[in-house]
């Protein structure tokens, strides 16, 4: 039996799709906003975990708050793709999110639902409901959630599946200042179901064979890019092995060709920049 006819007839019911459409027509700051406890004193900035409700599910993530009185500007980091049972509230993002604080922004670094200690479950290949999570925490910081924040100058920081992420929020959210993403996954929503199929062996992304064309066309940040407000900043390894270079490129082409405000980067690594490449200057 084909792989798509066995995923339609015997794959578990998905979670609810949600299209950037509806995306927009939501409202977004479910309160809750907490300060769980202090995770680390440094001589920059203070880390802390907080938490917040999205769904009615207590959302975690951790703040990197620097020294001093503010208000600093905002970056959130937003992960890629780790197995939600083996993720840890530190992740591998943790010192993109550092390096940040050092230089005077405050930082926050959801988790997302299902990454512990996170409610919920996770999703599996769409992951728009992680992009409710990132629009509610959003909400709560132009609450007044963080005091020293500078609510009014926000931005995104997104690697991999969370640069897919980001590139959804930004199209819902045109009050951010800017997105930087970095070897992010796709803007088309069919390309990334392909890959995550052959990624997991056919486990996460069955929606590729429940959902019409027309619903993953609406639920793809590339349907929609004249509408993007946001000034963007791609960066992509020419060695990345999982997530394909003309993946960035394509959106850099498209943007530039509508008139958007877009720099695009190349680098000679591959999906993660590390050793030499932390201090590579294009």
């Amino acid at each position: 039996m084909r792989l798509g006819l066995f995923l339609f007839l015997f794959a578990p019911a998905l979670a609810q799709v949600l299209t950037l459409p509806e995306l927009r027509a939501r409202t977004y700051g479910e309160g809750g906003f907490r300060v769980e406890r202090v995770l680390e004193e440094g001589a920059r900035f203070t880390r802390v975990q907080f938490s917040h409700l999205s769904d009615g599910l207590r959302v975690h993530g951790f703040a990197n708050l620097p020294k001093g009185q503010g208000p600093f500007p905002v970056v959130v980091v937003l992960h890629g793709y780790v197995e939600p049972s083996r993720y840890r509230l530190l992740a591998y993002t943790t010192r993109y999110a550092d390096w940040l604080a050092q230089e005077g922004f405050l930082v926050l670094h959801p988790n997302y639902r299902g990454h512990p200690p996170s409610e919920g479950a996770p999703a599996q290949g769409l992951r728009h409901a992680y992009a409710v999570d990132v629009l509610n925490l959003l909400a709560e910081v132009r609450r007044g959630a963080f005091p020293q924040a500078d609510a009014s100058r926000i931005a995104l920081f997104g690697h991999s599946m969370g640069g897919g992420i980001a590139q959804v929020v930004s199209l819902v959210d045109p009050k951010l200042k800017g997105v930087v993403l970095y070897g992010s996954m796709s803007g088309d929503e069919r390309r990334n179901l392909e890959r995550i199929l052959q990624w997991s062996g056919g486990r996460r992304g069955g929606e590729l064979y429940t959902l019409s064309p027309e619903v993953l066309r609406q639920a793809s940040p590339w349907t929609y890019l004249a509408e993007l407000s946001v000034p963007y900043s791609v960066h992509h390894g020419l060695q990345d092995a999982q997530v394909p270079p003309e993946w960035s490129w394509a959106p850099c082409r498209r943007l530039k060709a509508l008139g958007k405000p877009v720099e695009c980067f190349s680098y000679p690594g591959g999906h993660l920049f590390q050793g030499r490449l932390d201090r590579y200057t294009a």
